[in-house]
């Protein structure tokens, strides 16, 4: 007899729906899984088995068994397929009626006593599942928080696969009452009243936080960067729910048991040893990387010079198109990356460029630079240099709070998307060249700064477009409907990269 019931596959960030056909027949006992499982799926047999005869179903394994996972082209791996399998095997013996499976998805590992196993990537699941018009799924009651998010499909939590069969076998009662979609519980936030003096660097960092823009800080060890950059997350608006779904929905796939919906912004910060793979995503079973685990966040990266000049130009293309395309034999898999980077560096090896301890010597510090590449630097529109801060500014009154500094930013993201409406464009930053010509015409005098710009200090015509981002993102947090020279002439400060002495 044949069965059929479904579950689900998690490729990169996405899932996909699986058909898993279960058919018994006399013959020579075998049990066969086809349709590219993996180890995990094929040791699969051994839990199954276990689990049947310890839940007291009696299944005949004494015939020849074949399990088959549609689309054969798509690679299973994981232990959420026991559930599913272990239903359709008894479908396929008629203990439970196949009809009662045909829009429900399965998903769980089986213990060897038949309780069911949290798993990973359910949120995604979830989501596939609403989309491809299922109504309902059976997922492990560790999982039921997570499952839950998706709103428009019926989750049932079961503890065991007898919970699991009970269900089914009702052809699925109502789904206990939904309670309110959980949220995470939210990180403490380090407070930019912490940062004392660094009026400059304050500012660049609010002008970034308003309008999405990517930053480097240069300057020696203590001055202050790292601090500045951990308190980027307390001045950015909170994520829209649309913006929580997607972003739990990648750390699900990537493996993270989640409880609820994140309600920060990611701030991911990978060492300087990271490999290219591990930044942006791959791997023979592709996966994200760090450059989308910050979807939506932050992707710090401290100490960049250290990065391998291989990992740093992998980043050329996330930051163009906010998304990596990795490459297999099998196909292209896309994977989202719309992040922010912030990142911090020593102006020199020793650090202590311009003070008299350095003894760095002009080549020794332009091969430290030149670590990162022209096109990469050419990416991030504001690059500031750090000062060290002074005994009067340590001893001096604190700085604004978060609170205040987000409330600009939250202002000026608000102009942001009044614009978004005609230009379907949220943030300044990432502004195409048409559009940004149309919501930010530079008056005279901030034109004539560009053009010397370009014809005296080589700024390309992409750095022209993104020093025209800043001071648009500058205007906006004037409340300026038009970019002046003075928006201009001051996000051309933040464009210059602090040079090499000759």
């Amino acid at each position: 007899m044949l069965a059929t019931s479904l579950t689900a596959a998690v490729l990169g960030v996405e899932a996909h729906l699986v058909r898993v056909e279960a058919d018994t027949a006399s013959g020579f006992p075998k049990f066969t899984m086809l349709g590219l499982p993996d180890s995990s799926i094929k040791e699969s047999e051994g839990r199954i088995r276990a689990a049947l005869r310890n839940c007291g179903y009696e299944f005949k394994w004494d015939r020849r068994i074949t399990v088959s996972m549609a689309p054969a082209s798509l690679r299973k791996m994981g232990s959420s397929y026991d559930l599913a399998t272990a239903v359709g095997l008894l479908a396929a013996d008629g203990a439970v009626d196949p009809r009662a499976l045909s829009d429900v998805l399965l998903v769980g590992e089986l213990a060897l006593d038949g309780a069911l196993r949290p798993v990973t990537g359910v949120l995604p699941m979830m989501l596939m599942a609403r989309s491809s018009g299922l109504r309902a799924a059976v997922v492990p009651a560790a999982n039921a928080a997570e499952a839950a998010i998706v709103e428009g499909l019926d989750v049932h939590p079961a503890l065991s696969l007898p919970d699991a069969l009970a269900v089914a076998g009702a052809a699925l009662r109502p789904a206990p009452p939904r309670s309110p979609v959980p949220h995470m519980p939210r990180a403490a936030v380090p407070d930019m009243a912490d940062v004392r003096g660094q009026v400059v660097a304050r500012r660049a960092l609010e002008i970034a936080a308003a309008g999405g823009h990517n930053l480097i800080f240069i300057g020696p060890p203590g001055s202050g960067k790292t601090m500045l950059a951990r308190r980027l997350p307390g001045v950015l608006p909170p994520l829209t729910l649309e913006e929580a779904v997607e972003t739990t929905a990648i750390h699900s796939a990537w493996g993270a048991r989640m409880e609820g919906l994140l309600g920060d912004r990611p701030f991911r910060s990978p060492h300087h040893t990271t490999s290219d793979a591990a930044l942006v995503g791959g791997g023979s079973i592709p996966r994200p990387g760090e450059v989308s685990l910050a979807h939506n966040g932050v992707l710090f990266l401290d100490e960049l010079p250290e990065f391998r000049r291989n990992v740093l130009d992998a980043l050329r293309q996330p930051l163009e198109e906010r998304s990596v395309t990795i490459a297999r034999s099998r196909g292209t898999l896309r994977l989202p990356a719309r992040f922010q980077l912030i990142a911090a560096m020593n102006p020199c090896p020793c650090g202590l460029r311009g003070h008299a301890a350095c003894a760095c010597t002009p080549t020794a510090v332009r091969a430290y630079q030149s670590r990162i590449s022209g096109p990469l630097l050419d990416r991030v529109d504001i690059q500031v240099e750090v000062a060290p801060v002074t005994y009067e500014e340590m001893m001096g009154p604190a700085g604004e709070t978060s609170a205040a500094v987000a409330s600009r930013v939250e202002a000026a993201r608000r102009r942001q998307a009044g614009r978004s409406g005609r230009t379907s464009v949220a943030l300044n930053a990432d502004l195409p060249p048409r559009i940004l010509r149309q919501v930010a015409p530079a008056d005279p005098g901030g034109a004539n700064l560009l053009r010397q710009a370009m014809e005296r200090f080589g700024l390309s015509a992409r750095g022209h477009d993104r020093v025209l981002r800043v001071a648009r993102t500058l205007a906006d947090l004037e409340d300026s409907a038009h970019v002046s020279e003075r928006h201009v002439a001051e996000a051309l400060h933040f464009r210059g990269r602090p040079a090499v002495s000759e």
